[in-house]
């Protein structure tokens, strides 16, 4: 498999970070989630599995400049 880097919202291009594949396919860099309550709540991991958390800002700067998307939807808000 190879990866096409995407885009950042780190200096100097670290993770967090967003690539395609040449499979068709996304690969997100970022930092593993270690938070018990926060493994309690993943759904259906699967052994080989990991999560790693990513500000929403990259997914919505990702599908705007490079998927093209321009639904307003995807504006960025505070879920908390």
């Amino acid at each position: 498999m190879r990866l096409r880097f995407l885009g950042s919202t780190s200096e100097a291009g670290a993770c967090p970070s967003l690539y395609e594949t040449d499979r068709g396919t996304l690969v997100v860099q970022g930092l593993t989630v270690t938070d018990a309550e926060a493994h309690a709540d993943l759904l259906h991991v699967l052994d080989g599995e990991s999560a790693v958390e990513v500000p929403r800002e990259l997914l919505v700067d990702i599908a705007r400049r490079v998927l093209g998307v321009s639904d307003p939807a995807l504006c960025v808000t505070d879920h908390e």
